[in-house]
């Protein structure tokens, strides 16, 4: 599958860490290849996959392409996001 990033990710991506943005090129490339396995709840209409303990990427599947929505350095971060949608 091929992998895309909306601008903002692109952005969020490019502010990370050295080893921080490996760790997500690493999981990018594991998701390319796996389905992904967690759907987030709340009617909210993308995926989730946990890169650190406490970094997200959020993702959705378009056909035959991977669009990253939201790189998340910190769950704090993430969890800010996430209840915008409650």
């Amino acid at each position: 599958m091929q992998v895309e990033f909306k601008p903002a990710a692109q952005k969020e991506f490019i502010t990370l860490e050295r080893q921080l943005q490996l760790f997500f090129k690493t999981h990018l490339e594991k998701i390319s290849q796996l389905p992904p396995r967690r759907h987030l709840g709340f009617g909210v209409p993308h995926h989730v996959e946990d890169v650190t303990r406490q970094a997200r990427l959020v993702f959705n599947i378009e056909g035959e392409k991977i669009v990253v929505i939201h790189c998340f350095s910190s769950h704090k971060e993430y969890e800010k996001w996430y209840k915008s949608f409650k």
